[in-house]
């Protein structure tokens, strides 16, 4: 959906979906730009290893790192030896949930929650 200008609306109606809010909240190249996977080489521990994660992931874990004022690199580190402890072997898939739960603790405690 679009405004009278052609824009994509930023404001849902009630009657749209969260999916379609979802959607609204950015045009295509935005959206591309959110979906496409991005390697990035780091360090953990002294051996180097790629990940490979989608842009937007990326941008979590810079704002994550910066939170915890720390580098991503360190950040990833971090998570990796949680994971390990853990016994969960998929760095990347790790990172993701630990993004996706970050944005939902930090939603949870935005004093702008909308509801």
């Amino acid at each position: 959906m679009t405004d009278q200008a052609g824009k994509p609306k930023t404001q849902p109606s009630e009657a749209e979906s969260p999916l379609t809010r979802l959607f609204n909240m950015c045009d295509p190249k935005q959206a591309k730009e959110f979906y496409t996977p991005e390697r990035r080489s780091v360090r953990i521990h002294g051996h180097s290893t790629t990940i490979r994660l989608e842009s937007a992931f990326w941008t979590v874990l810079e704002d994550l790192a910066a939170e915890e004022q720390t580098t991503v690199a360190g950040l990833i580190t971090l998570i990796h030896d949680r994971c390990q402890f853990s016994d969960f072997s998929n760095l990347a898939s790790c990172l993701r949930v630990v993004g996706l739960k970050y944005i939902e603790y930090y939603a949870s405690t935005s004093p702008d929650k909308s509801t």
